[in-house]
């Protein structure tokens, strides 16, 4: 079992009272409101004077969803189970659709995270389990980076930060800023390095002095695929030489508030390297919250943290039924 599944699966049954449970769930509930409000606003409005489900509430129901940005091919996807299930009952009310949109949102999690229980490689024994972090310029890489440092140094882990993305100075000092409050190890060179060699010292800094774990920030720019494309694979083969498997994982950070350009985002680095896992951000400000349905869904790749807040605790796990519950409410 890699690195992170472990931490990941000791901070799940970390235990916690009933009122830190509810703090916890009352977080992401405030996280996700605009979500939710406006996926319901929009919703009431299709069925409003209806009484079954027919063809064209379906189709309003489809406009919601993509106007939700939970995406075309994923509200397809749902529309189609539906009109399935209403073809097989014959008769359903209006009133039973937001249970049936629970039920098929939760489905298609289930599928879409079912290699939940192992993202990445597993590192060999005593040495660190290394994360590259890529994403564009202002997805929230840095802060996602710095929170998660703070979280793994708290539980007790050494952790190394290499800062790669030599192109910005601004995200140099702010990365810096964020490893010492992380309490971190911070590598770093001059602006405008070369970024296989700030993760070459990294890797080579971190085995020689016992880290359990590396992140490794990159630059995030897209306007030439190519480039990006050709900078990341030469970072990963001068961390494999460092350390062999290296990295075992590629997060790939993503701002939910971009909606339908969070899609393009995905599908740009999914092409330019092997990404593992996701984490999607600043989901608190936002009515966008759809969009960890559809790249979900669309990309089967494992969300693993979302963001919800400005606070360090407030880059979360993503539970699929947690996730659920904040938008359709808890079941009974």
């Amino acid at each position: 079992m890699a690195f992170f599944d472990i931490f990941r699966k000791k901070q799940q049954e970390t235990p916690v009272s009933e009122e830190q449970a509810r703090q916890q769930q009352q977080e992401l509930d405030s996280g996700l409101e605009k979500t939710k409000t406006g996926l319901f606003s929009k919703l009431a409005r299709a069925v409003a004077g209806r009484s079954t489900v027919d063809a064209d509430v379906l189709d309003d129901l489809e406009e919601v969803l993509i106007t939700s940005d939970v995406g075309v091919e994923t509200t397809v996807k749902i529309i189609r189970r539906i009109e399935e299930r209403v073809a097989r009952d014959k008769y359903m009310n209006t009133s039973e659709l937001q249970s049936i949109l629970r039920e098929e949102i939760a489905q298609l999690l289930e599928q879409a995270h079912g290699s939940e229980e192992h993202f990445g490689l597993d590192a060999r024994e005593g040495e660190p389990y290394v994360v590259m972090v890529v994403g564009v310029n202002g997805a929230g890489k840095t802060t996602t980076i710095g929170k998660l440092a703070a979280q793994l140094v708290k539980a007790g882990r050494k952790v190394w930060i290499g800062a790669a993305d030599t192109f910005r100075a601004a995200a140099i000092d702010q990365l810096q800023v964020w490893a010492d409050r992380a309490g971190a190890t911070m590598i770093r060179q001059q602006m405008g390095s070369d970024p296989a060699s700030v993760a070459f010292d990294t890797l080579t800094s971190a085995k020689a002095n016992g880290a359990d774990v590396v992140l490794i920030d990159t630059a995030g720019r897209l306007h030439n695929k190519i480039n990006l494309m050709n900078e990341l694979t030469k970072i990963r083969n001068v961390m494999g030489k460092v350390i062999p498997g290296a990295p075992h994982e590629v997060m790939l950070v993503l701002d939910g508030s971009t909606g339908q350009n969070a899609f393009e985002q995905a599908k740009q680095f999914t092409q330019a390297t092997q990404v593992t896992s996701l984490t999607i951000t600043k989901l608190d400000g936002t009515a966008k919250g759809g969009v960890v349905i559809g790249i979900s869904d669309q990309f089967h790749i494992p969300v693993r943290y979302i963001g919800i807040g400005e606070g360090i605790d407030q880059l979360r796990i993503f539970d699929r039924r947690e996730f659920v519950n904040a938008l359709f409410g808890t079941q009974n």
